[in-house]
Order: C-alpha cells, then structure tokens, then sequence
C-alpha cells in the first residue's frame, strides 16, 4: 500500500546529490550576442540577435539597448538566440524502458528515495536540452513536488517546473494506476492516487491535490494507449464531472489539462472549459471547431508516439491489447493533426517525455513541421504559446525587457533548418548560464 512521504525528506535526499551547481545569476550584466534572435512572437528572425542581461532579468534587447558599463560579452556566433523553450506535457518523475516487465516490477520494488535520485537526473537532460520551463503531468508519491522544490532551492539542476501531483481520473480508468493489478496491491490508496467518481469527489480530489501543492490539474477524460484495461478513445468522465473539475481549478486558481483521445470525452472537457487537450488522437471536426472557438490547446504529444513507435519494435513483451491502441493511435494522428491547423486550432508544444527518454524534447519541433506548422509556427508553439498556457506569459515565453532571463541558443538558422534545435549549446535560467559550448563553437570574448 502507497504511503505519502514527507516532501521535506525527500528533499534532504535530494541535497545529498548536489555538487558545484550555478547557485547564483552573473555578479556583472551580461551582453549575449548571436548572429540571429528569435523573440517568441515575430514571424522572422531579427539580425544582430542582442540581449543584455543583469542578474535574472533581460534588460535590453537589439543593438541599439544602453549596455551597462562593465558588462561582460558573450559572443555565440552563427546562432539564434530564443526563449528558454516549454514542454507542456512531461513525466519527469520516471522513464519507460524497453523492458515492459521490468517497468512494472519497479512500481512496486523501487524505492521512492531511488525513484527521486533518478528523477534528479532526468531534470537535468531536460534543462541540458534547453527546456527551461515544464509542466509536469502526474506522478506518484509526491516526487514531482519534491523536484520543483528542489530546482527552485537551487539544491539540484533541471527546468522550473509546473506540477500536478496525481492525475485525477474515474474508477478504472487511464488515470486509476491500480487497474490491472489485483486490488491487495493497492489497497485503499485509490484517493491518494487521484481516483475520484461523481462531481464531488472529483472536487475533493482536486482540493487534495492543491492541498499537496499542485500548480496544474490533470485529468484523463478519456481512456489511453499504455493503460491495461481500457480502450483508448472510450470518454471516462461525465460531463457533470468535468464541470465540476473544471470549475474547482479555476476557483483554486489552476490551469487545467486533459488527456483526451477520442473524440467525446474531449468534448466534454471543452465545454466545461478545459485549458488544453493533450494527445488528441481520434478528435473530430466538431471538437477542433470547439477548441477553435474557445481558445483551447491541443497538445499533440507528437513524441510520445515515437517512443512508443520504438518500444513496441523493441519490447517483445509488451501487451498485444496495448500494441493495437497504440498503432491506432499513432495511425489517426497525423489526420487529426492536419485537420487541426487547417481549422486553425492554437497547437502548443508537449512531448509525453518518459513515455521516450528525456532529453529529446526537441524532436517534437521536427515533427510538428513534418504535421504541416512552419518552423515559426514550431517555435511559437514552445515559448510564447506555451507561455500563455501556462500561465507564466507577464514573466517567460519572449525575449523582451523585462521578462525572466531564460534564453538559449542553437546553431545557425532554425528557419531554415527546425532540427538545429536539437542541437542548443547555451542555456540559460533565471540568469544563471547552465550551459555555455560557445567555445567550441563561436569562441567567448569580452
């Protein structure tokens, strides 16, 4: 039986990995040059890319900004400089294998301080990538919490990170992680882990997780691809349900997010206000018209299907009923997509990272063009789009005075070529640079 760990403790454990990380922002301003600059809302890039930086905060931007005096210059090259890019849809807390055995076993055999220490390591690959900012979309056992208060002490590194605690969903459902499992295992922890049915208990679970310290509510309104016994794109929730979750997030001040393939239950989240839809499978015109109408953000999940697409060819021990979801989801995708931005559907950027190993985040960029956005459209859709989503629009998402200092930097010309951005040499966060190839690259200089 799950039991809550003090986030306190893990924490503790946590500090126990911290070794010389960049605890603090430049002593001295900070003019980064690049050859280009995208600023997270331009439909081009801008030439000279400049941005001064003093402690965290971006407090100039083209050549022609005031540089104060003693400002240090760093030189990048023939590179874009962008917003620190977002991931609105990631599992930092864990990591599929190939091994679907062995993934089920180490739900019940490894231990939750060792569940932490890895996750540790997993916010660090997604900082390294470049993502300065996620949102995290479940976990089990308050880890995620622990994490982003991890990050925000300093005590280890990885991107700021907007939690949901546990994804809230009905009795059986893609969310429930006992169903499959014989119930002893599990025990009574349905609660704890976010299972609720009928409108009120949804809104103790809500409460529950906010109680815990969630940034974000997450529910599944629909069944999923790696869940044992549901189908895919069956609807979960009623419609009374989703109201209510939806109407206690926003009263509780938290965006909302819903896990949706198919096509009804993700109706029924958008009419009672769903912020955005993640995965989106098997949605229909009329759905796409709704989420056009109303502002709401499909989240394709685009790399989630890869990772899949991967397991599936290296897992011989995957179940057949899993397989045959996953294969008609990724089959109905691509359609879906397409249809998506002819209608003119706001799409941001999420990847499903743990369903594929983390640090490929900016593979998602790649494939969204290949669904038909332009790589400005790409771009957008992991900074200023994302922003607004989030919530975090009046600090991140653009370069602009003022804002957070979160930029980094990739090689050459993403316009001309997306995949450059699997490829970023500089990260910086809040002003602190956590990573800086430039000297192999374009040099450093004063």
């Amino acid at each position: 039986m799950h039991r809550r760990t003090p986030v306190g403790w893990i924490l503790m454990v946590l500090s126990i990995y911290v070794n010389g990380l960049p605890l603090a922002a430049a002593a001295e301003p900070l003019v980064l040059k690049a050859r280009w600059l995208f600023d997270g809302t331009s439909a081009s890039l801008s030439s000279p890319g400049v941005v001064i930086v003093d402690g965290n905060r971006i407090i100039g931007v083209g050549p022609d900004a005031a540089v104060p005096p003693g400002a240090r210059t760093i030189d990048l090259g023939e590179a874009t400089l962008c917003p620190g890019f977002m991931d609105a849809h990631t599992h930092l807390t864990h990591e599929r294998t190939d091994d679907w055995k062995q993934d089920e076993l180490d739900q019940f055999k490894k231990l939750i301080p060792q569940q932490s220490l890895e996750a540790s390591v997993l916010t660090r690959k997604t900082l390294q990538a470049g993502f300065t900012t996620c949102r995290d979309l479940g976990a089990n056992n308050l880890v995620d919490v622990a994490l982003r208060n991890a990050i925000n002490k300093g005590m280890i590194e990885g991107p700021r990170m907007l939690v949901s605690v546990h994804a809230i969903g009905a009795t059986g459902g893609h969310c429930d992680p006992s169903a499959g499992y014989r119930p002893d295992i599990y025990g009574n922890a349905a609660e704890d882990e976010g299972v609720a049915d009928g409108p009120d208990a949804i809104r103790k679970a809500v409460r529950l997780n906010d109680k815990f310290g969630a940034d974000v509510i997450k529910t599944c309104a629909t069944g999923g691809v790696l869940s044992l016994t549901d189908a895919v794109d069956t609807p979960q929730l009623t419609q009374a349900e989703l109201d209510a979750l939806v109407d206690e997030s926003h009263a509780l001040g938290k965006k909302t997010a819903a896990h949706a393939h198919g096509a009804e239950g993700a109706k029924r989240a958008i009419r009672a206000g769903i912020d955005s839809i993640e995965h989106g499978s098997f949605l229909d015109d009329e759905a796409l018209r709704m989420m056009k109408s109303k502002g709401t953000v499909l989240i394709p999940t685009l790399m989630a299907h890869q990772g899949v697409k991967e397991m599936m060819a290296a897992n011989a021990s995957m179940p057949q009923a899993v397989r045959a979801k996953a294969e008609a989801a990724g089959a109905a995708l691509s359609a879906t997509m397409r249809r998506a931005i002819d209608i003119g559907v706001t799409i941001g950027f999420g990847t499903d990272a743990g369903v594929y190993p983390h640090g490929r985040n900016p593979e998602e960029f790649a494939k969204l063009v290949e669904q038909g956005l332009t790589p400005i459209q790409a771009l957008k859709a992991a900074t200023s789009i994302n922003a607004k989503l989030l919530g975090v629009a009046d600090r991140l998402g653009t370069i602009e005075a003022g804002k957070l200092a979160d930029i980094v930097a990739v090689p050459g010309d993403p316009i001309a070529d997306i995949r450059v951005t699997e490829k970023v040499f500089f990260v910086m966060k809040d002003g602190v640079i956590y990573k800086n190839d430039a000297k192999t690259l374009a040099g450093e200089r004063r």
